[in-house]
């Protein structure tokens, strides 16, 4: 919708889509901060109060990556299978397009070009095209990974016989690892370990890359309230946008022939 003073404000996260992310961010802060203290012994809170917040928090981030982030992807679009899927692989999937994005952003680091816009909004559907920057795309599909890693992991470092409805799941876990771990000379429980310690690291890095580098831009400060707060952006700060306008031929003729100078003449009477 556009205002008076001719901004162009749109709905860029729904609520839900705002809710998923608050619990995701929180939920890992807190599973980094505890589960180092869990591993090293950290003065800051007792060993129990660590690990129960820990417990805590595992469940909220996999219900939220495994349900409703999921959920929230595929009820955005309308239509059927495959034009959900169509809109999935527009979103989220890195493809040709956000190739050439990346090498603009690279070439930009350089000095070469400017840097291009990474969100994307078509006017005539009313809809986002893409809202992604390009590294994102490729970091989310790194993180999927890395969640169900530390999970899987996570089960043995829980309980070794853990188990859920009457499955043996920590059995199993040890058992995969037992395919692995010897070539590391490790039992599959100390490479589960060390593994789960390495995801950890590496929601450290990607932090760091996703808040400290991706957005340390005060042009891009507008995206952490929009995905925190109000859901919204103004389209108008050409900062990195680019709007998808209606092409002229497809209007109807009336449109296409009107001229918006034209005035109604005056009648002067004598």
């Amino acid at each position: 919708m556009k205002s008076k003073d001719n901004s162009m404000v749109v709905e860029r996260y729904t609520v839900l889509d705002r809710t998923a992310h608050t619990i995701h961010a929180v939920a890992m802060l807190v599973l980094i901060i505890t589960g180092l203290k869990i591993y090293a012994g950290w003065d800051l809170m007792s060993f129990h109060n660590a690990r129960a917040l820990h417990m805590i928090m595992v469940p909220a981030l996999l219900a939220v990556n495994w349900i409703l982030i999921p959920y929230n992807i595929f009820s955005s679009s309308e239509g059927g299978v495959q034009e959900k899927l169509a809109h999935f692989m527009d979103h989220y999937v890195f493809g040709p397009e956000d190739a050439k994005r990346l090498k603009a952003i690279i070439l930009n680091f350089f000095g070469k070009g400017e840097y291009p816009a990474f969100t994307i909004y078509d006017e005539v559907s009313g809809h986002y095209k893409t809202k992604l920057h390009p590294l994102m795309k490729i970091l989310i599909v790194l993180e999927g990974t890395a969640i169900f890693a530390i999970a899987v992991s996570g089960v043995v470092l829980y309980r070794l016989d853990w188990a859920l409805f009457g499955l043996p799941i920590g059995s199993w876990v040890l058992s995969a690892g037992d395919l692995i771990a010897p070539s590391f000379g490790m039992s599959s429980l100390q490479f589960l370990r060390a593994s789960h310690l390495l995801m950890t690291y590496w929601f450290i890095f990607e932090l760091v890359v996703h808040v400290g580098i991706l957005e340390f831009d005060p042009h891009v400060w507008k995206y952490h309230k929009a995905i925190f707060w109000s859901g919204k952006e103004d389209l108008s700060d050409a900062h990195y946008v680019e709007i998808v306008k209606p092409n002229p031929k497809h209007l109807p003729d009336r449109e296409l022939w009107h001229d918006s100078s034209d005035t109604p003449s005056e009648v002067v009477k004598d």
